[in-house]
């Protein structure tokens, strides 16, 4: 089995320990993980708004960069779903206008089935949900948009969490609800990202958590800025962090606490 490491621009940029704790916890469960470095963008922020044509160089380049492993797993629910839902869709408008739409076709239909998200690759592929992880806190789960509506994640991500020992789920009220961010949403309507980010910290808070986490870190950023601003002192963790997290004096992993 070879596996790459997808690590996508916003955890390559703002959130590189996320991808070291990918890394950490697939080789603790035995997988010899890859990093080809010809990877890029997967073409979510173009194809959002409209560049649709920009957006078909980098469909072909993630083919050629991943071209040689048998899985790609990611530790965004967001990336994982455009490659998974919109790639298809991209390389038949690009044959329906005849724009090389075959060879899009191709690329296409090769990256979807090997492209995970983290959850995903460890309880459907790997078959575990306690992965040895320790976390003693008191953390609650925001389910993301696109892992939720467009990956059909489901109870995976809790599955795991309810695994890890010393971990304190608490249910958070209004879970489903979008926390705002939606990428360019974000910045085309500010003050509509801003009030659903208020909902949203307002049920965090609510929780008595001393954590939230998400399988996506690109909803923690809109997530945490808000709770910064409100004072409110909880802490946005993405999930993989938490799950490579190990008991104090563990030979491997990373010590469960606090970040």
């Amino acid at each position: 089995m070879r596996v790459a490491l997808f690590v996508t621009c916003i955890n390559d940029t703002l959130y590189p320990d996320t991808g070291r704790a990918v890394i950490t916890l697939l080789e603790r469960l035995g997988v010899d993980v890859g990093f080809p470095p010809e990877q890029s963008c997967c073409g979510q922020p173009q194809f959002n708004t409209g560049y649709r044509h920009l957006t078909e160089p980098l469909v072909r380049r993630y083919d050629r960069a991943f071209a040689d492993y048998d899985y790609v797993v990611t530790p965004s629910g967001s990336c994982a779903a455009m490659v998974r839902d919109n790639y298809p869709r991209i390389a038949e408008r690009a044959a329906a206008e005849g724009r090389g739409g075959r060879e899009l076709a191709g690329a296409a239909a090769r990256a979807v089935p090997k492209t995970y998200e983290l959850t995903e690759f460890l309880v459907d592929v790997l078959k575990v949900t306690d992965v040895g992880a320790y976390y003693p806190h008191t953390v609650t789960y925001h389910p993301t948009c696109h892992g939720l509506r467009m990956l059909g994640l489901g109870d995976r991500p809790r599955r795991l969490l309810e695994h890890v020992r010393g971990l304190d789920l608490r249910e958070l009220p209004g879970a489903e609800e979008c926390c705002g961010f939606g990428g360019t949403f974000a910045v085309k309507n500010p003050a509509v990202s801003a009030a659903m980010g208020t909902d949203k910290a307002r049920n965090i808070r609510a929780t008595g958590a001393e954590a939230v986490c998400t399988v996506d870190n690109s909803c923690l950023l809109h997530i945490g800025g808000t709770l910064t601003r409100q004072g409110a002192g909880v802490r946005p963790v993405h999930i993989a962090e938490i799950l490579a997290a190990t008991e104090p004096g563990a030979e491997t992993g990373t010590e469960g606490s606090p970040r």
